[in-house]
């Protein structure tokens, strides 16, 4: 479906995408592929390792187009209509049910978000083995149709009807309907929820490409290769702006509306977006198509902004006629993409410091992440952090300049099924360190698994005291590193390991 050009015959130069990317990396952003088209022609594809083409990558929110689009189909097949009420699905929770607002709530309400409910439970620590019930816990407390909410159990809802009512999952759907006819992956799949139902409002797992083709297909208004597969009208609809999102007229890149779970972007485009910077922004003026991964949760209303900014100024703007061919730009464009890697700390690799913590063990007070006690191995360019946790002792392999990839020593975490719990079991991660200040270390932990997150741990020495501040980002995991704690060396080496 796709065949490859230069930057040049896509009408840009070599040089600017060369310096969209450098742009990344100068502000730190953790990113995991980029790729940018013009119709079926992609001039700039980049993985930044180890992540790689066939990487099946997790999508979070823009998971919600897929399900609006598997809606879609569902009412193009006779299964539903927009204007059906959203409760007539689900008689197994609303026996009983007297809440007039959600039963006025409609599938079209769903999906542009103006939904009735403000106040969700918390479905990760909901304890349940049904995530559906959940939805209906809490009564109403808007009036459906009227006022635009982000309401991400909605989507999930949304997702479930479409899989009571064709028997499969919804990705399952829309590979055999049409994404497996434009190249999408096979082997592409959607993580699941307690219940069986899946993870819908977060869940696929697919390539940078698989979104690409995902994408075009919606941009070209449910064609591909000159064969219609579903109604453009839904389409139409899907990605223009239905209701207003902007409650306080500021300019973002989130205010330009929102349409069927996808969000409308600058020169009447539109957006799929997920947490962690998870784009696909379609510019129908240009024929353009921006793919992007990452995993910058915690930073998004800097990275997001930004982001924004530099992909219009520095190349939607200037996308235009076929353009000399200029070798050596292009020649240095490849080579920069080719020794793309994940964002690691670059900053000091060694102090002087090094000398007073290498080999020594720090006890530490009664703290909120449960640790006893933990020991720096620092080797050159590599170091070891031990330490003992509520789980027992656990290593952190790091390295200085450069990332260290292992399995965060932390199990437990869910796989295929989110919030449940598999004993044994860790995800993959890649880490670095460095020194901010001659007695500050920092260790940076990228979660490059199914399920994305970063932890931030900063210690702090002021002679035989240690003071460790953790930070994570995460969603629904990595809830034993956060905090404050205090700790002392103690004499002797590895005198609290076991």
């Amino acid at each position: 479906m796709f065949r490859e050009i230069t930057p040049e015959q896509a009408g840009i130069s070599s040089r600017r995408v060369l310096e969209f990317f450098q742009t990344l990396e100068r502000y730190h952003f953790c990113t995991h592929s980029v790729i940018m088209a013009r119709g079926t022609d992609i001039f700039a594809e980049g993985y930044y390792a180890p992540f790689h083409r066939d990487f099946k990558h997790r999508m979070y929110s823009v998971s919600k187009s897929f399900v609006a689009v598997a809606i879609g189909l569902a009412a193009e097949d006779g299964l539903l209509s927009l204007d059906d009420k959203f409760i007539t699905f689900f008689p197994e929770y609303v026996n009983g049910q007297t809440d007039e607002k959600l039963r006025s709530m409609t599938i079209r309400d769903m999906l542009v978000m103006e939904t009735g409910l403000t106040d969700h439970v918390y479905w990760f620590a909901s304890g349940t083995e049904d995530r559906g019930e959940v939805y209906f816990r809490k009564p109403a407390k808007r009036v459906p149709g009227t006022t635009w909410e982000y309401d991400s159990p909605g989507s999930f809802m949304l997702g479930m009807i479409v899989e009571k009512l064709t028997g499969k999952p919804f990705l399952e759907y829309l590979k055999e309907r049409f994404l497996l006819a434009g190249g999408f992956s096979a082997d592409a799949y959607c993580l699941q929820c307690p219940g069986g139902y899946s993870f819908g409002d977060s869940g696929v797992m697919c390539t940078a490409r698989d979104l690409l083709v995902f994408a075009r297909f919606v941009m070209d208004g449910g064609v591909i290769d000159g064969v219609r597969y579903m109604n453009e009208e839904f389409l139409r609809e899907a990605t223009k702006k239905q209701v207003s999102n902007d409650h306080d007229g500021m300019v973002a890149y989130d205010s330009y509306g929102y349409g069927y779970q996808i969000w409308k972007a600058p020169n009447d485009g539109f957006a799929f977006v997920g947490m962690g910077d998870q784009f696909a922004i379609c510019d129908r003026e240009k024929d353009f198509i921006f793919i992007i991964n990452s995993d910058n949760q915690g930073h998004a209303p800097a990275t997001r902004a930004l982001l924004y900014h530099v992909l219009y100024e520095s190349i939607v703007k200037h996308l235009g006629e076929c353009l000399p061919e200029d070798d050596a730009a292009r020649s240095q464009l490849e080579a920069h993409i080719r020794g793309l890697s994940l964002f690691s700390l670059r900053g000091n690799p060694t102090s002087a410091y090094v000398p007073q913590i290498h080999g020594r063990t720090f006890v530490f007070e009664e703290n909120p992440m449960g640790v006893r006690w933990m020991r720096f191995d620092l080797d050159g360019d590599k170091g070891v952090l031990t330490y003992e946790n509520t789980q027992g002792v656990k290593k952190l392999p790091f390295g200085f300049g450069h990332n260290e990839f292992a399995k965060f020593p932390q199990e437990g975490y869910s796989d295929l099924t989110a919030t449940i719990p598999e004993p044994g079991h860790r995800y993959d991660c890649a880490v670095s360190a460095d020194w901010p200040e001659e007695r500050k270390l920092r260790i940076k932990v990228q979660i490059i698994d199914k399920y994305f997150g970063n932890l931030s741990m900063e210690f702090g020495f002021k002679g035989d005291e240690v003071g460790v501040y953790m930070q994570k980002n995460a969603e629904a995991f990595l809830e034993e590193y956060q905090g404050y704690m205090s700790g002392r060396a103690q004499d002797g080496e590895g005198g609290c390991e076991k």
